[in-house]
Formats: structure tokens, sequence, C-alpha cells
């Protein structure tokens, strides 16, 4: 977290929020994705007709993007997105409010997720290798937290020196886990840290358009006469 003289100590931790008080949206998004696994071990092909795969662009099959995020590679791996989403999510979901703020919020949410899995299927295009998880949709939540780090509900400017830098460590820590390959918990299987980049991005840019549309707390605005940032 940035201290207040505009140092840097690594990735951003989540505002002061408190995890275990969470908006609701956000905890049943959590609750979901270990009980979603659940149901999916109890399926003949593991959901493995839901899986995305960047093939499928080709041939006209767009639902992957969506049900690829409500399936897991693992206990672990539902865990962890669960309590990534649980974290991060949180002061997103306060920035919208109570009233409209929860469906807001779940259409951030599934946005990411989805811009996600489509850049995966752009830079993969035409491969035949499955992706599945929410891993997308909760570093979209990471993004957009990574402009709230400011606290107070205040969305930072995208090039705010505190934005860059920890979108500079969250993206340095996703390139190492793309170069090993292989993550504890992925029982085997290659992350697609891609995907995880362009959920990042896409949280990263809407949060201030969003914001500004239905958010319910202090914009970091620029000056008078200043040119304005996304």
């Amino acid at each position: 977290m940035s201290e207040p003289d505009g140092r840097f100590d690594g990735p951003p931790k989540p505002t002061s929020e408190k995890m275990f008080n969470a908006p609701l949206p956000v905890v049943l998004i959590a609750l979901s994705m270990p009980v979603l696994f659940f149901f999916q071990l109890q399926l003949p092909d593991m959901g493995a007709d839901m899986a995305f795969a960047p093939s499928d662009l080709q041939e006209g099959r767009w639902g992957g993007l969506l049900t690829a995020m409500l399936l897991h590679g693992g206990w672990t791996h539902a865990v962890m997105n669960a309590v990534g989403a649980l974290a991060f999510g949180a002061p997103v979901a306060r920035l919208f409010g109570d009233r409209i703020g929860p469906t807001v919020f779940l259409l951030f949410y599934i946005g990411c997720g989805v811009f996600a899995a489509l850049g995966y299927g752009l830079i993969h295009w035409g491969s035949t290798e499955a992706m599945v998880g929410a891993s997308g949709a909760v570093f979209g939540l990471i993004g957009g937290a990574t402009r709230l780090m400011g606290g107070r509900g205040r969305v930072l400017k995208l090039f705010d020196r505190r934005v860059v830098s920890a979108s500079i460590a969250w993206m340095g820590v996703n390139a190492v886990v793309g170069l090993i390959g292989y993550a504890p918990g992925a029982d085997g299987a290659r992350i697609a840290w891609e995907a995880h980049a362009f959920g990042f991005l896409a949280g990263l840019l809407a949060i201030g358009p969003l914001a500004r549309a239905f958010g319910k707390g202090p914009l970091d605005r620029p000056a008078d006469g200043a040119e304005s940032e996304i």
C-alpha cells in the first residue's frame, strides 16, 4: 500500500474494508465458487462441455466465455478465487452502493470475466486447449480495487503513481506465474495468465466510468482546466 509520501511497497491490499463484513453480492459470488464446484464434480464430464476453448470463437460458440467462469480445476482453485473475490470485491461493491449497486457490481464482475476469456481466446486463436475458472473475473475485481486503494471510496486517476506502481507489481507477479507455467493447487493445469491480465485491464479501465455513472463516493477529479483521465 502506498505511504503518504507516495512510496510503494508491494501489490495493494484491500482497503480498510473488513473481509467478513463484505456486501451480500460479494459474499454470494464467493460462496458460489465452491458450491458450484461441488456440483461440477457430480457431472459425468466434470463440466467439460461448459469450458471455453479459443477454437470455440472460430466455430461461433460464444457461451463458453460465460460458462467457463462457473467451473474450476480443483478445490484449491475454487477456494483461492473465492477468497480473492471476497477480499477485493468488497471495496468495489461498496463503491456502487445498495440500490442499483448489486446489479452494477455483478455486471462488472461478469464483464471482466468475459473480457478475460475473450482476450485469452484471441491470443491463442484456434487452440483447442480448454480454460476454466473465475480467475479473470477476480483479477477484474483486483484491477478495480487497485484504483480504490486510496480509501474513502475515491477512484484514483488511471495514471496516478500509486495505480501504475501497483499495476506493474500485479502484472509482474502474474508474469512470473505464467513463466513458471503452473501454480500450487492447479492440479498440473497450465495457468491462463493472459486471461488474468485481460481481466485486470478490464477492471482497471471500467471502474472509472462506472464510478462516475453509478458510484456513491467522491472521485479523484483533476483540477479545473486539467485534462480528465479514464
